[in-house]
């Protein structure tokens, strides 16, 4: 993901982090990395629908 966010051509792509990872410096890391948001597995459809429509939203 930070190679998207930091190539201009592609900045503009939502990255949404999906991993097992649970813990907040995890998050925090992912965050810092460029992601736009961050889910642990497994994921609710719901969840994963809602969290799609508001970065498309944004």
């Amino acid at each position: 993901e930070r190679l998207i966010s930091k190539d201009q051509s592609t900045s503009a792509i939502p990255v949404i982090m999906v991993t097992t990872k649970d813990q907040e410096t995890d998050k925090s890391w992912g965050m810092r990395q460029g992601a736009t948001d961050y889910l642990v597995k497994p994921v609710a459809p719901a969840e994963l629908i809602t969290k799609i429509r508001n970065v498309l939203d944004r």
